[in-house]
């Protein structure tokens, strides 16, 4: 009925706990920020707007929606809502809510705005899940949200590396927590910090980094990679889209007007809610 994998959401609290993002410079949090929002409809929020953040985490990004809008719930099923309370609370105009993206925690069609970025794919009925999310929007309410990708913009090669990486996954998955952190801050050591300075020093003589596995990265720290490490080998249930797919669950779930980022991370997606409020 929560539409959640205990195992998940328990592995999401150990990360947040252990990654509270302290540690991530306000110039690194910010430009992770944009890269995500950047398609958001800022124009159609104003400091009225109330609007939710489902897996809110640490509060990431919360912290950066919270001063442009006039009320956030951070919505959690896991130990990281005490992250959030603690990262946030200087802030007065947010509500801390633990629960499920299926709990009915807010009233439907109540919703100014909602975001939920590198959730929803690690949920049982990932289109259960965004339509629980659209359901709490007002009709033409914005939703951003970032699934996971299924590669299909990469080359073979690029998804056979990945397929390599997955099988690692399902097995770093399954340790305790203690081997887990080590195992993950181990593969941020010698596999995402190289190729992140290969694909920097790639891109100071001119060519592009694109191809190169993880070069997303070359711009950011350490701590990042070790964070994003822990995300990526450490969850035990993971489920990836193309944008094809993430375009037909949205529409299905009653979004309009959809746009995606042509930009890494792939796919961020905004849709509207349909005005009509007849869908199927």
């Amino acid at each position: 009925m929560n539409n959640i994998d205990p195992n998940t959401v328990d592995s999401f609290g150990d990360e947040w706990k252990r990654f509270n993002q302290s540690s991530v410079s306000d110039n690194e949090s910010e430009k992770n920020f944009n890269d995500y929002f950047k398609i958001f409809p800022w124009d159609s929020i104003n400091s009225d707007s109330v609007g939710f953040d489902m897996g809110c985490g640490s509060g990431r990004w919360a912290k950066f929606v919270a001063p442009k809008v006039g009320h956030l719930n951070c919505i959690d099923p896991s130990d990281a809502i005490l992250v959030a309370k603690k990262n946030l609370e200087k802030y007065k105009n947010i509500s801390f809510i633990v629960g499920s993206v299926s709990n009915d925690v807010l009233n439907a069609n109540s919703q100014d705005f909602g975001y939920s970025l590198g959730v929803l794919h690690h949920v049982p009925d990932t289109l259960k899940a965004v339509k629980s999310c659209v359901e709490l929007l007002k009709p033409g309410a914005p939703l951003l949200i970032y699934l996971y990708y299924s590669f299909d913009n990469r080359s073979t090669m690029y998804k056979a590396t990945w397929l390599m990486s997955n099988i690692l996954r399902k097995i770093i998955s399954r340790l305790p927590s203690q081997i887990k952190n080590i195992v993950t801050d181990l593969i941020a050591l010698i596999v995402y910090l190289p190729l992140a300075k290969l694909s920097r020093m790639i891109e100071f003589i001119g060519v592009s980094s694109y191809s190169i596995p993880l070069s997303y990265y070359r711009n950011h720290s350490f701590y990042t990679m070790r964070t994003d490490s822990r995300d990526r080998f450490g969850t035990p249930l993971e489920r990836r889209f193309s944008k094809e797919e993430i375009n037909n669950m949205m529409t299905e779930s009653g979004l309009e007007d959809i746009k995606f980022s042509n930009h890494q991370p792939f796919w961020c997606a905004v849709g509207l809610k349909l005005k009509n409020e007849y869908y199927v």
